[in-house]
């Protein structure tokens, strides 16, 4: 394999067309190297090419122009990523959608976005965005973005793979500009339902650049992703892919078992994990023999349990080095790889090049070291605001994270707790209002709150407090929830009240409802 080609934000964003463009230029340099890794199969950089000319053409065939937003409702595997630069190429923006949503979720990413078109992966897939009467769907194989992996039966629906086979491979980019809107990547926010991150090809290519450079990665290195695809994570892997040259190894899920076996069949060298992974990992029973037989060198991670860090890189005999971001503001902290120090403390690391944080009081005047505040964060990369919407998006020039936390007298700082509202299920954000909305949608439900409660393994789960008009089981109202919302959203506690204790403005002062689980309905002990 040819020498990587050089990172640095300068000389990418001199490529015109945007990532599109940056795909065709590696294409042009090194096109037979591997870019993507999946289910035995390798795909180079010039079948990535190929493909998505061909289905920038059946997009635009299908109506698509630029600036027009694409859902795309794909499973693990390269069409997801084949898609997300096929719509670049059109100067269009992609819309990632969660395949796990339901009516309620879908409808409103759908909805909110504006989308004309979606991409999807099924039959089922499918049935569900196009209830939604918006537009056209057309479904592509989430394996390698073929022909649809069943007969199309959804009424509407087009087999966007079939078209791609038989569409030109050559295709003109348009003029687009690194600063052009290519992601609307809806999160949950403080409160409500999920708000669409406003991100360009710009914002990309920077936290790709960060993260490689956090990663001294080389040449040599081999990368892997577990996480889906409508998550930021594997898209900026594939970004960082592109820039440096590299293999992307792409798991069709996250599987505690399966992880660290294709660590190793694939030589893979680097990886990202967050939330509930790495525990997870670590309750996998050991091997002594195997545990150590890998090429990793470095393990990227969010949110590790400081009790058991040192037991994590003794047992697997890499260094895990901590990471803190968020999809509005890219990465921010990070700790590197020799700073052994950090092991155990929780510190969440200094800021990247091009970043600065800072912790603040109430009244926005600076902490003092080892104060607890709210961390702000300002510099590159960073969202350009919030789809739809005309909140203020900095305060004081600064970005807010949300979250309470204390820089050390190292510089490094440490994550106390979330000013959001927000529920921390594993790795999925979870806003409270969103499953509160559909929690009174039910007519026997005449108020609701949702709130975390601790979780040895996800951290929080999410429990709700009902008041309700009428007797019901509470049985019926995760059902409920459960049809109108993604799983992960679905309460796993429910405790009735007869009345809510209520702010002097009317609103459910929840910091008053009773603390944990108590004798709520726990939907796992009545599915023993």
């Amino acid at each position: 394999m040819s020498a990587a080609p050089p990172r640095g934000g300068r000389a990418a964003e001199s490529i015109a067309g945007g990532l599109g463009g940056l795909l065709r230029d590696r294409a042009a340099t090194d096109g037979d190297r591997v870019l993507f890794r999946f289910d035995g199969v390798e795909t180079t950089v010039a079948q990535v090419e190929d493909r998505t000319n061909r289905l920038a053409d059946v997009l635009a065939a299908h109506g698509v122009r630029r600036g027009d937003r694409v859902a795309v409702m794909l499973a693990n595997g390269v069409g997801f990523p084949v898609a997300w630069l096929a719509i670049a190429k059109l100067g269009a923006v992609m819309v990632p959608v969660n395949p796990g949503y339901r009516s309620a979720d879908l409808a409103h990413v759908v909805k909110d976005s504006g989308a004309v078109l979606a991409l999807a992966g099924s039959n089922a897939a499918a049935e569900a965005l196009l209830a939604l009467d918006f537009g056209e769907v057309g479904l592509l194989d989430p394996a390698d973005a073929g022909p649809a992996p069943e007969p199309v039966r959804a009424a509407g629906a087009f087999d966007a793979g079939a078209e791609l086979a038989a569409a030109p491979g050559v295709r003109e980019l348009p003029d687009v500009g690194w600063d052009d809107l290519v992601n609307l990547q809806y999160t949950s926010g403080t409160t409500g339902f999920p708000k669409g991150c406003m991100l360009t090809h710009r914002y990309w290519l920077h936290l790709a650049e960060l993260a490689a450079d956090v990663a001294a990665v080389t040449p040599d290195d081999v990368d892997l992703t577990a996480q889906p695809f409508y998550y930021m994570d594997p898209q900026w892997n594939t970004v960082l892919c592109l820039l440096t040259g590299i293999p992307l190894v792409i798991l069709p899920r996250f599987s505690a078992s399966g992880f660290w076996p294709s660590v190793r069949e694939h030589g893979v060298t680097f990886f990202y994990v967050l939330g509930t992974m790495p525990l997870l990992l670590l309750k996998q029973p050991p091997d002594p023999e195997r545990d150590r037989a890998h090429r990793v060198r470095l393990v990227l991670c969010s949110g590790i349990t400081p009790a058991l860090h040192a037991a994590i890189e003794e047992r697997w005999g890499a260094p895990w080095r901590e990471a803190y971001g968020s999809t509005e503001a890219g990465v921010v902290l990070a700790v590197s790889p020799e700073d052994t120090a950090s092991v155990g403390t929780g510190a969440m690391g200094r800021p990247v090049p091009g970043k600065e944080a800072k912790v603040v009081r109430e009244d926005g005047s600076d902490a003092a070291d080892g104060e607890v505040g709210e961390i702000v964060v300002r510099g590159e990369p960073m969202l350009t605001g919030y789809w739809n919407r005309d909140e203020p998006l900095l305060r004081d020039g600064w970005y807010p994270m949300g979250d309470l936390g204390y820089r050390d007298a190292r510089g490094h700082y440490h994550l106390v707790g979330r000013l959001k509202e927000m529920i921390r299920r594993g790795s999925e954000n979870i806003a409270a209002a969103e499953v509160e909305a559909v929690l009174t949608g039910h007519p026997a439900v005449r108020a609701a709150a949702v709130v975390p409660v601790p979780d040895e393994l996800f951290g929080e789960e999410v429990k709700a407090f009902v008041q309700t008009a009428e007797p019901v089981d509470p049985g019926e109202l995760v059902a409920y929830v459960r049809a109108r919302l993604a799983d992960f959203k679905t309460p796993r506690f429910v405790e009735f009240v007869e009345a809510f204790p209520m702010t002097p403005s009317e609103r459910i002062a929840k910091h008053l409802l009773p603390s944990g689980r108590g004798g709520a309905y726990d939907t796992r002990e009545e599915n023993r």
